[in-house]
């Protein structure tokens, strides 16, 4: 290799080789976060053929530490974590108590040193943003209740992780500082010497925010609009990207960590007018360092270490894959949500992934961690990261499987129950006060709270129709009561929950959740119990339509229709078309893709799902 062009040799194979196997892995349905760290694997000392050069590929991996801070920070927002704080904020901490814990005594108990020990188990208490997202959105549950839950959750996490890389250093100079002394007034020395090097990353940290959070609202705001007015696509991304290295590398000199810094910095840019195209631009960036990021981890890597340390990677991946889930699913559960709510956080958030190497290679920078620790982590990731979607697609015969056990499923459900029917009993006599106490109202049964279902709901109040919602976020129906509104907590696709939201006596149901098996479900439950009913319910592709047609759903809203026929609408409008060329050509549109636009007195119009 020419030492000249080690650089960009060095860049340019990483790349190559983590998107060979990166496209393999995606072809399996895995994370692509497997395949960066098996291509940083073979291009790494421990595998014959080409070999990267692992002090470069490092120096590269900082860049992308910095960005990917940078991007959590720029998405990191106070009130997603607020909307589920009362069971993320738990469930977060004690997830993560629990699996430090077990990971250092199993650690200790191997004969692991005890510093070591209880850094590995923090490293694995932290879920994978990257992979957590991706599975969630693959299995289309991201904007349900459980997705919001799983997200809020690793916001936590993320907020705890960031505060460990804080504390690492000043606890790592303490350690290696006062590791040999002994005695009483040494203790008390030692003593002193934590409490002035907390006091002092305290101070450095305050300091940062200060400058950041402070001086940088001032500063940053304007410069990034002065920079925008300039209309340049090159000099607004060349802006974003300086200030998040600039302010990381500051950072670093306030003996503060990179990772800190880039974080503040992304969080004044977030809050922005221009954060969007900050994001667009900064995101590309980030996505390509991380990569090379994944890469040189997976070049440290000895595999030597599965078979010099099988037990403790077994214990690892039993706490990870074991340990994790069911201690989320222990406190989901705990804290009276659905047992549905408690398997999907569980296991979304049984995988390790970017922020525990981001530890790793931190506490190996202040000799907290040996590279054979860093192994054992990498190996587990590797590990969690793929079995983690195949697992996550059993959670809907998991679910099936416990419902086919009535006792079983009582005492998974009872909890949440309990915690429902209280609101349940209070709303039924509201519903039965309302039918003595005044004339007979139409009623509409809204399964879904979240934005879908929140405006239909305030068209259908204006209208003077009786609103009665189902969901089975039970922080959402408490809400509902407090403004005086009908709510019932549960399973929408149960014939009881149903009922008690008085689905017999209803003239509408809407569907809005988002998950097509949940839809399917509440459609033919409700029609077993009103077949009068008329539903509408939303689809989100057109390849849904007949199956809801046929379980009996009365019109559908489909978003890829919808979204067609506006954008045809806007690019008609937008080139000069009159209104009967845009009408024309909506209804060759409507046509083409098997739906049409019915009018009825009374009525916006809507589409119906006849050809």
């Amino acid at each position: 290799m020419h030492e000249e062009y080690a650089l960009l040799i060095s860049l340019s194979v990483s790349l190559i080789v983590a998107l060979a196997f990166g496209l393999v892995t995606q072809k399996l349905k895995l994370s692509p976060i497997v395949g960066y760290l098996l291509a940083g694997f073979v291009l790494g000392p421990h595998t014959p053929g080409i070999e990267g050069d692992p002090a470069i590929a490092l120096q590269f991996a900082e860049i992308g530490v910095a960005l990917l801070m940078f991007g959590v920070g720029l998405h990191f927002d106070m009130r997603d974590l607020l909307a589920v704080k009362n069971i993320a904020i738990p469930g977060a901490v004690g997830q993560i108590l629990v699996a430090t814990a077990l990971g250092a005594v199993g650690a200790i108990a191997l004969g692991w040193p005890a510093a070591e020990a209880v850094v590995i188990g923090i490293a694995i208490s932290v879920a994978s943003t990257v992979v957590l997202i991706r599975v969630l959105t693959d299995n289309d549950v991201l904007h349900t209740s459980q997705g919001h839950i799983a997200v809020g959750w690793l916001l936590v996490e993320d907020i705890f992780t960031v505060l460990v890389l804080v504390v690492l250093p000043a606890v790592a100079d303490i350690l290696n500082d006062g590791g040999e002394v002994v005695g009483e007034a040494a203790k008390h020395a030692a003593g002193g010497g934590i409490a002035k090097a907390l006091g002092m990353a305290v101070l450095r940290i305050g300091l940062l925010a200060a400058l950041v959070l402070g001086a940088g609202k001032r500063l940053i705001p304007p410069l990034l609009n002065f920079v925008a007015r300039t209309r340049s696509r090159e000099l607004f991304t060349l802006c974003v990207l300086a200030l998040a290295l600039a302010i990381a590398t500051g950072a670093f000199y306030l003996g503060v960590s990179i990772a800190l810094g880039a974080f503040l910095a992304g969080m004044v840019v977030g809050q922005t007018e221009v954060s969007h195209q900050a994001a667009a631009d900064a995101l590309p960036m980030r996505d390509a360092f991380a990569v090379v990021f994944f890469v040189s981890v997976g070049m440290l890597f000895d595999p030597a270490v599965i078979r010099d340390q099988p037990v403790y990677l077994a214990v690892l991946l039993a706490i990870v894959l074991v340990a994790k889930p069911l201690t989320a699913i222990g406190i989901v559960w705990m804290l009276r949500y659905s047992f549905r709510n408690a398997l999907t956080v569980g296991i979304a958030l049984a995988q390790v992934g970017e922020f525990s190497f981001l530890l790793a290679t931190e506490a190996i920078d202040h000799k907290l961690m040996t590279e054979e620790g860093r192994s054992l982590l990498v190996a587990t990731a590797i590990i969690s990261i793929t079995l983690n979607p195949l697992i996550f697609r059993l959670i809907g015969p998991m679910e099936g499987w416990l419902r086919s056990r009535p006792k079983l499923w009582k005492v998974l459900g009872s909890r949440a129950e309990a915690g429902g029917l209280r609101l349940n009993e209070e709303m039924a006599e509201r519903l039965a006060a309302n039918g003595e106490s005044s004339a007979p109202k139409t009623r509409a049964v809204i399964v879904g709270y979240g934005p879908v279902g929140q405006t239909a709901a305030r068209i259908l109040r204006g209208f003077g129709v009786e609103t009665v919602v189902v969901d089975l976020n039970i922080d959402t129906i408490r809400e509902l009561a407090n403004h005086g509104q009908l709510g019932v907590y549960g399973d929408s696709t149960r014939h009881d929950i149903l009922e008690a939201a008085g689905i017999k006596e209803a003239k509408y149901l809407l569907v809005t959740v988002p998950d097509v098996l949940v839809r399917t479900l509440v459609i033919i439950s409700a029609k077993e119990l009103n077949n009068e009913l008329k539903v509408f319910a939303r689809a989100r592709y057109l390849k849904e339509r007949a199956w809801l047609e046929e379980v009996g759903a009365t019109q559908i809203c489909i978003e890829e229709a919808e979204t067609a026929v506006g954008l045809a609408k806007l690019l008609l409008s937008e080139v000069g078309a009159d209104p009967e060329r845009v009408a024309c050509e909506v209804r060759r549109i409507q046509q083409e893709l098997g739906v049409h636009r019915i009018e009825e007195d009374g009525f916006a119009p809507h589409y119906d799902v006849g050809i």
